[in-house]
């Protein structure tokens, strides 16, 4: 197995995303939104030449390449996410008790859950959108983060406890992503 003595990724910088690196922080704007995150590290660094995003390290140690490589993922998603966009669906499942939901503001409001009186909430976070279509929540969003843990909110929401769930398979869960 050959010793490498260093880490360098190159990431092609899509035509409709504008990149921009300074103090630290990658900013990548595109036609859907705009995503700034913070990359400081001691041992790795990262740049912009020539239509390309480098991350780079010399004489790595074994945390060393996996940071490389988190940030890698992170910069892919948050290019991806600028010009593409990510989208969970959920479906609504109910025996019952239909269920009432809809988004309003910051939050997504489940009302009449297993027939209780009291609503149930889940947080939207950051500039995601979310659609209820029939028995269909759509989640979208640039920041692969934000709507991912927009889906995760919806559905632990409508988390049954005490009770079989064997029985009791009512809900809101993640049917498809990407």
């Amino acid at each position: 197995m050959p010793v490498t003595h260093e880490v360098r990724y190159e990431i092609k910088i899509p035509d409709k995303a504008e990149v921009k690196y300074e103090n630290y922080n990658l900013t990548v704007k595109g036609p859907l939104d705009e995503i700034t995150r913070e990359f400081k590290h001691d041992r790795v660094t990262m740049s912009v030449e020539d239509g390309k995003i480098v991350i780079y390290c010399p004489l790595p140690k074994k945390k060393d390449y996996a940071l490389a490589g988190t940030w890698k993922a992170h910069v892919n998603n948050m290019l991806k996410g600028v010009t593409e966009g990510f989208e969970y669906h959920l479906k609504i499942l109910y025996a019952h008790f239909p269920m009432k939901v809809t988004a309003k503001g910051d939050r997504v409001v489940i009302e009449n859950f297993l027939g209780e009186k009291s609503p149930r909430y889940a947080k939207i976070f950051g500039n995601v959108k979310v659609e209820v279509k029939g028995d269909m929540v759509i989640v979208k969003g640039a920041n692969k983060e934000h709507a991912g843990q927009t889906a995760a909110n919806i559905e632990r929401a409508t988390r049954i406890k005490d009770r079989d769930p064997r029985v009791f398979q009512d809900g809101i869960y993640i049917v498809k992503k990407g």
